[in-house]
């Protein structure tokens, strides 16, 4: 049974930083495709960054510079790393993670966490 639980979202004023994390059972951080997506009322999810089994990342432009995806395998926690926070970075942001790398289709979703700016 896999599980993904997000945690460390919250109230930051603009130009500050949150760090996100996501910790995961049931599934292997290491050797998996993850990703972090934000989703505002009405609106379409939307990817933000992404980071495959070697480590190599890709991001959004609106965050590219400022939002860092890493990973930590032993603890098998996904992190977002989040700074020069924008007002429009307020949305609800989940993990996501995929069986097979690079394909359109996440498979397993976290509850999400809030971060508001």
């Amino acid at each position: 049974h896999v599980q993904l639980v997000e945690s460390g979202g919250g109230l930051v004023q603009a130009g500050g930083s949150l760090s996100l994390s996501c910790a995961a059972s049931g599934y292997s951080v290491s050797t998996n495709c993850m990703a972090w997506f934000r989703q505002l009322p009405g609106k379409e999810r939307e990817g933000v960054a992404r980071i495959d089994f070697t480590g190599r990342t890709r991001y959004i432009d609106s965050v590219n510079g400022r939002f860092t995806i890493s990973k930590d395998n032993p603890k098998n926690t996904l992190y977002l790393q989040m700074n020069s926070l924008e007002p429009e970075d307020t949305a609800m942001y989940y993990c996501a993670a995929q069986t097979v790398c690079y394909s359109d289709h996440w498979q397993y979703w976290g509850r999400g966490t809030q971060v508001t700016v």
